[in-house]
């Protein structure tokens, strides 16, 4: 999904941000991330956000990093993404949807009034997220096109094949590193990838790896 309001480089990120950490959620640049927000504290954060830039950084809860007076600690490198989709149910819930723009790095967390934690970032080190498609050529894609059937199949799990395989390969790359069912080390790891051929690569090695620690009957999960 496109938002209207385009990035194009790391100079047009603000320095500080809202973030929300949360295990297991992976957004990366021109992927989309839905997320069910029913925390006070995050519901304050999404009506903020929709009030000036729209924007929110996601990152994972890092259990070996030391524990900060305003939550958890959590990996260094996250992603920002801006809200372009959102909704309210009828018990106080917001459904929205994340569209990642790029990543960054936690300089140090702000003391704020905020109910929600403010971080300030730095995307200088990832200017090339803003470069859509970039090392598509250098992708496997026959490989993780192996691994994703071999994946569905011994899960007995059913896919649209044609969208798939008219899908870009950064959008196929990213979107299945957002929606795999593996654990937050993977995910991080998936996140930090150097670039998007590195990112493939490990998806598929992850896959692989995972596959082969499955029963024989093909039946069990990946987490």
């Amino acid at each position: 999904m496109a938002a209207n309001r385009t990035y194009l480089s790391p100079t047009e990120i603000p320095p500080v941000i809202p973030v929300f950490p949360l295990t297991g959620a992976l957004l990366l640049p021109r992927a989309d991330l839905p997320l069910n927000i029913f925390e006070p504290r995050y519901l304050a954060m999404v009506d903020d956000a929709l009030a000036g830039g729209r924007l929110i950084g996601m990152v994972q809860p890092d259990e070996a990093a030391p524990v900060s007076a305003r939550g958890p600690g959590v990996y260094k490198v996250g992603c920002l993404g801006r809200l372009t989709q959102f909704s309210e149910t009828g018990d106080g819930r917001y459904l929205i949807t994340l569209t990642g723009i790029c990543r960054f790095r936690i300089v140090e967390e702000l003391d704020t009034t905020t109910p929600y934690r403010q971080f300030k970032v730095d995307a200088l080190p990832f200017a090339h997220d803003f470069e859509a498609e970039a090392g598509e050529a250098a992708v496997d894609r026959d490989a993780l096109l192996s691994a994703l059937a071999a994946f569905l199949d011994a899960n007995k799990l059913e896919a649209d094949w044609d969208g798939i395989r008219e899908a870009g390969t950064e959008t196929l790359v990213n979107a299945l590193s957002v929606m795999s069912p593996y654990g937050a080390l993977e995910k991080q790891a998936l996140l930090e990838a150097e670039n998007l051929k590195a990112r493939a690569d490990m998806l598929v090695a992850i896959t692989q790896m995972m596959l082969a620690r499955m029963p024989g009957d093909g039946e069990g999960s990946l987490q």
